[in-house]
């Protein structure tokens, strides 16, 4: 099978997502990490990117250069992963898909409804891929949720509570730190700093699983560190276009959580619960039954999780093999696309531009909603209304 050509932008030396995406990119022998800008110092990038293997030619000083080194390659690269801060994704993004070139960003897609709608567009009138980095439904046991409810497990879904609730960003002392300031600066995260980094993560995975979308929320965001300008703390409760009732909350001054990401999921006959720091273990109870177990890797689960588990029962699973099936669900369709076939829908559930969009809509509605003193609002893009 004919490997890919990958480059990054972004990521770069100290950086928390770039190692976890190069672990994954390389992970099943599909891509060849060939190029890269990942700094924002054009020297400290360059260095960085030849220590990794990176020839010199195609280790760039910024994007443009790199968009322009790449563009008329005969080997230039397949798909480039954007891992820049927030305001910088759209930019970046539709210029490599105006030039044919496939994207994977980071989330959140865009920082305005407008900028995401228009990625939607532009992908769509390139032909190309534009899928959005939420990694954690990579996880083996989250897609066999998904399996679950799709065959009515659990029978109509009711209720959803989903969390992203962590610590690390609740010292005061901390708050010039450059890796956290900037989430807090609505000049380079947008509109929304916790909801947006995190939240949507949480909520992004809720419609994954039930295969409903958000159609409306209420919002009440909190900044626990006061002279943060955007939101360190949020609760939303959502209702979703299939008639699930939803309630999430995210944090990132949750002394003592360390990383918090968790789905409950209940219907009539039966509900689920898994957290990402035990991803192994998913938590079934069907209606008047004990407690089951589900293990990651043991027999008889979906064909959607015996895909997505990569090492022996009893054997700890994490992030980067997560991502790692977004990476493999992607190969996918690159190479059906190049032999003329249509890729199994079943197998390639990476996140696409669509559901970037969703995501940001739910930003701007919660940050509205918010700002009114919780009132309900329409979650929806106007695209899909």
């Amino acid at each position: 099978m004919k490997r890919l050509n990958w480059g990054m932008i972004g990521g770069g030396k100290g950086s928390q997502i770039g190692p976890a995406h190069r672990l994954a990119a390389g992970l099943d022998g599909h891509f060849n990490f060939v190029a890269g800008a990942l700094d924002h110092d054009p020297a400290a990038g360059r260095d960085f990117a030849q220590s990794l293997g990176i020839s010199a030619d195609r280790a760039y000083g910024d994007w443009r250069e790199m968009l322009a080194g790449e563009m008329n390659r005969p080997d230039r690269i397949d798909l480039v992963t954007v891992a820049t801060p927030n305001s910088t994704h759209y930019e970046i993004s539709k210029a490599f898909l105006q030039a044919g070139i496939n994207v994977l960003c980071e989330k959140p897609m865009t920082v305005t409804e407008a900028e995401a709608e228009d990625l939607v567009l532009t992908a769509r009138a390139a032909g190309r891929i534009c899928a959005v980095n939420y990694g954690y439904t990579g996880y083996a046991l989250v897609r066999h949720m998904r399996a679950m409810v799709a065959r009515g497990d659990l029978g109509r879904v009711r209720l959803v509570v989903a969390e992203f609730a962590h610590g690390h960003h609740a010292n005061a002392a901390d708050a010039n730190n450059p890796r956290v300031r900037w989430r807090y600066d609505p000049a380079q995260a947008g509109v929304s700093a916790q909801f947006a980094d995190c939240g949507i993560h949480a909520l992004h995975m809720a419609s994954f699983v039930t295969g409903q979308q958000v159609a409306k929320l209420s919002s009440d965001f909190a900044s626990c560190l006061p002279e943060r300008v955007l939101e360190d703390d949020a609760m939303v409760n959502f209702r979703m276009d299939g008639g699930a009732v939803g309630r999430l909350w995210t944090s990132s001054v949750a002394v003592g959580r360390q990383h918090g990401l968790a789905l409950q999921i209940f219907g009539e006959t039966g509900g689920l619960r898994w957290s990402q720091e035990q991803p192994n273990q998913l938590f079934y109870m069907p209606l008047g039954q004990r407690l089951q177990v589900i293990e990651r890797g043991e027999g008889n689960l979906s064909p959607e999780a015996d895909r997505a588990s990569r090492v022996t029962v009893g054997h700890t699973e994490g992030m980067p093999l997560a991502f790692g099936n977004i990476y493999r669900d992607l190969a996918e369709s690159f190479f059906a696309a190049q032999e003329g076939r249509t890729p199994d829908p079943a197998i390639t559930l990476f996140p696409t531009a669509e559901d970037g969009l969703r995501s940001v809509a739910a930003i701007h509605a919660a940050v509205a909603s918010a700002k009114a003193e919780g009132n309900w609002v329409d979650a929806r893009p106007k695209l899909f209304r």
